[in-house]
């Protein structure tokens, strides 16, 4: 049997192939960034995806990497740099190369903190270093 937010030794997750992390990271931000949408809009549905449509994006992600880099660890920037360089099979809509990669090296990034059960620092991240 399996249970939602099981907790995956990092060995474990380091073994993972980096694009798998970014499998799970997407998802992850995605429920971030809904919730987020959901707690402070008063937006209807089609509204709120539109919204997390444009959030979610490569190019949005990308700069919302930018903000956050300084903020990583080795061990995080270890995970992002895999990602980053993994070759991919799919490529981005309305993203450069560049973006799409910086992307996918965040979605891991969050991918792995979610799987080793680091919520606090995933939620550290996500909130960009604001502890209020």
């Amino acid at each position: 049997m399996f249970h939602l937010g099981e907790i995956m030794d990092k060995a474990k997750a380091n073994n993972i192939n980096p694009v798998v992390l970014a499998f799970v990271g997407d998802a992850v931000y995605s429920l971030f960034v809904r919730e987020k949408l959901t707690f402070f809009s008063d937006c209807k549905a089609g509204e709120l995806n539109a919204l997390a449509t444009a959030e979610v994006r490569a190019t949005a992600q990308s700069g919302f990497f930018k903000e956050i880099s300084g903020l990583l660890n080795e061990e995080e920037l270890a995970v992002f740099r895999r990602a980053r360089n993994a070759k991919k099979t799919t490529r981005a809509k309305s993203a450069s190369v560049a973006e799409y990669n910086i992307s996918t090296g965040l979605e891991a990034v969050l991918g792995y903190l979610y799987l080793t059960g680091e919520t606090d620092r995933l939620n550290f991240l996500l909130n960009k270093g604001n502890t209020e």
